[in-house]
């Protein structure tokens, strides 16, 4: 290992890289790659994570991606539902599907119904099924049983999700659209789009491109999968560097290290942000008090968080009907004037982004004892 990185130049970064120092002009698309894709389970935080690193980005911009099938919505890493780019979708499943293969075995809901079921028929009976348009899901599954007898509907369902990489067509996720999720194939759906092959050598050096400096634990928990340190060993050009507690951090060369002291602007990010959930070590952008109370939620469900220097300081909502909607900004402690000044400029602009008919508010709660 060479130099030491502290936590606050590991956490700029970062931020560098997240596009989260300067608002970045590129297209969506562009930044969806660049980001090896964007946590999308909850079908509008894309819009909002996108808004918070892009100049100039409008909901219209994302919606048209989908709808042009240049980027998709599909279970990727982790196991959770992703918005990627339609060139990366099959290469970067066939690189996650150990994490599918996995849960298929050891799933506590499905997996013991499943046993003795031939998941190489139903990949084939699933794909046919799931080549065809504009079904609901319930239609979808209604045709498995009668080759399958005696496995649940929805058994079969999770293991077509788990065997296929589905892609969730539109409407689903388009700005303003709403309706239930409808699944297609992504052979089906992106015909003839090219989708080259991604080896776990060049995701690792994207992974660090997009979230790095970090360690091998901080990629396995991004991703989902295991024993990744034969890889980064293996890996060539990698930089290593020593954090503020001894553990080895890896980096690609050409990648962002700016100054420390480079200042970090409010930002407001989405519910489910890339950020907050790509790492093992949180520190980089959260105390583990600030990680406890961010991850103390019900159903699962990540809130928007507050950014201030960098850092986790709170989190945000949009609450009430269209016309008079309020963002409610809910700082974890005192913030200064400023900040608080920042937070209402960005609650303002995201607005701006939802198009919602006015007036509006954006409220700085006084931060609960």
């Amino acid at each position: 290992m060479s130099d030491v990185l502290t936590m606050r130049a590991v956490n700029r970064a970062t931020l560098a890289r997240q596009h989260l120092l300067e608002r970045a002009s590129m297209s969506a698309v562009d930044a969806i790659a660049h980001l090896v894709g964007l946590q999308a389970q909850a079908p509008f935080a894309p819009y909002y994570g996108l808004w918070c690193r892009l100049d100039g980005f409008s909901s219209s911009d994302l919606s048209a991606a989908l709808v042009e099938r240049q980027v998709v919505r599909v279970v990727l890493m982790r196991g959770t539902v992703h918005l990627v780019v339609s060139a990366d979708c099959l290469g970067l499943r066939a690189v996650v599907q150990p994490i599918m293969d996995r849960d298929l075995r050891t799933n506590s809901q499905h997996a013991r119904e499943l046993v003795g079921v031939d998941l190489a028929a139903l990949a084939l009976a699933a794909a046919e099924v799931l080549s065809i348009a504009g079904q609901t899901p319930k239609e979808q599954v209604a045709r498995l049983p009668e080759r399958f007898p005696g496995v649940a509907p929805a058994k079969l369902a999770h293991a077509a999700r788990e065997l296929l990489p589905l892609v969730q067509i539109p409407p689903r996720a388009i700005w303003g659209s709403g309706g239930a999720a409808r699944s297609m194939t992504a052979q089906a759906w992106l015909g003839d789009v090219v989708s080259p092959v991604i080896t776990i050598d060049r995701l690792v050096e994207r992974y660090l491109g997009a979230f790095g400096p970090a360690s091998v634990n901080d990629m396995q928990t991004w991703s989902g999968l295991t024993r990744l340190r034969e890889v980064f060993e293996r890996v060539p050009g990698l930089l290593r560097f020593a954090g503020e507690d001894g553990g080895e951090l890896f980096d690609v060369a050409e990648a962002p290290r700016p100054d420390p002291d480079t200042a970090a602007p409010v930002r407001l990010l989405a519910d489910f942000d890339n950020l907050v959930l790509s790492h093992a070590d949180r520190r980089r952008v959260m105390t583990d008090d600030t990680r406890r109370r961010l991850f103390d939620v019900k159903n699962g469900i990540i809130p928007g968080a507050l950014m201030v220097d960098g850092w986790v300081a709170g989190t945000w909502s949009i609450t009430g009907a269209r016309p008079g909607s309020v963002v409610d900004i809910r700082p974890y402690d005192h913030i200064s004037r400023s900040g608080q000044a920042d937070a209402v400029a960005e609650g303002e602009r995201l607005l701006g982004l939802t198009g919602f008919p006015g007036p509006h508010d954006v409220r700085v709660h006084h931060p609960s004892a």
